[in-house]
């Protein structure tokens, strides 16, 4: 197999079902193509991908199998839909999973606890969907571009690596400092691993009225503003935008009354986009998070270790 999935003409290897490949005869030599989303499929899981780090009986790890995937969708939707205020689709209550068509493009990072017994589904406590810049082509884009015009940050740090944070989630028992840290400490390892320069993904205030919330978002467009090479706006069509002059309220006050996932990307070196987009259906408004590798507090890199070693199993 030669790059971009040629290959010289011989004997046919064994394909996945389903997996036919395009040929094309150029003058007698047969080549053979396998378009880019179908490689994708093929290698899409890892069945023996490692453990990215332990505490006690709890493990953060990828995703192995869709069989997994599935569960991480179940405990988004018991979570997203059962406990909080998200609007199922028909399709959704029926069969009671969070999913959408970027599913299949994401790894999905999964803390598990063992202690639980059962099958995976019982066992997943904790998840964290994650989608590479390539990832994001055979998709058709990021989910984050629906809501924010992300494009002109896109084109201004062309070979840059991106990796885009979304559906976080963790069973309400286990929302404490060791889940926290496990997710961190696998999405750290992957950030390592495939050597990625920027984070990013909308994190949510909970509530669809952006008055209500004119103090938190106040705040963050006073102190967390992205700088200009990093700037990123709502779709106008989307967004509701604070008007200047706003004010806020006591700072300190303000970060604190943040939710913990928010509070937890400005603490790493954050930046937040301009503008605000009321997401109805999950019940909440989002705000863009913008963090390059490069502004990590070197003490959540000490704390985890530059090489990931901090938890590792």
């Amino acid at each position: 197999m030669g790059a971009d999935g040629v290959e010289q003409a011989g004997p046919m290897r064994m394909m996945p079902a389903r997996m036919t490949p395009l040929t094309r005869d150029f003058g007698g030599v047969v080549l053979r193509f396998v378009p880019a989303k179908m490689r994708h499929m093929a290698r899409r899981f890892d069945p023996a991908a490692p453990s990215l780090g332990r505490m006690g009986q709890l493990e953060v790890r990828l995703a192995r199998s869709a069989a997994e995937v599935k569960a991480a969708q179940q405990l988004r939707y018991r979570i997203f839909y059962q406990e909080m205020s998200a609007q199922p689709s028909k399709l959704q209550k029926m069969t009671r999973r969070d999913r959408d068509g970027f599913d299949r493009y994401c790894d999905h990072l999964l803390v598990i606890d063992h202690a639980r017994g059962g099958p995976i589904a019982q066992r997943i406590v904790g998840t964290y969907r994650l989608m590479r810049q390539e990832s994001a082509a055979l998709a058709g884009g990021f989910y984050t571009a629906q809501e924010f015009n992300i494009a002109p940050m896109l084109a201004r740090h062309r070979g840059k690596r991106f990796l885009e944070l979304g559906r976080s989630c963790v069973l309400k028992d286990y929302r404490g400092k060791r889940t926290v840290e496990l997710l961190w400490q696998g999405i750290w390892s992957y950030v390592l691993a495939h050597d990625i320069d920027v984070l990013f993904g909308c994190a949510s205030l909970s509530g669809t009225d952006p008055e209500a919330l004119a103090v938190p978002l106040a705040f963050l467009k006073t102190n967390v503003a992205c700088p200009p090479e990093w700037k990123v706006r709502a779709h106008d069509h989307r967004g509701t935008f604070l008007a200047d002059g706003v004010e806020g309220t006591d700072a300190r006050q303000a970060f604190a009354a943040m939710p913990p996932l928010l509070k937890g990307y400005l603490r790493l070196g954050g930046y937040i986009g301009e503008g605000a987009v009321v997401d109805h259906q999950f019940g909440t408004t989002d705000v863009l998070v913008v963090l390059p590798r490069a502004n990590i507090n070197p003490r959540y890199i000490g704390y985890y270790g530059a090489d990931a070693s901090r938890f590792a199993a």
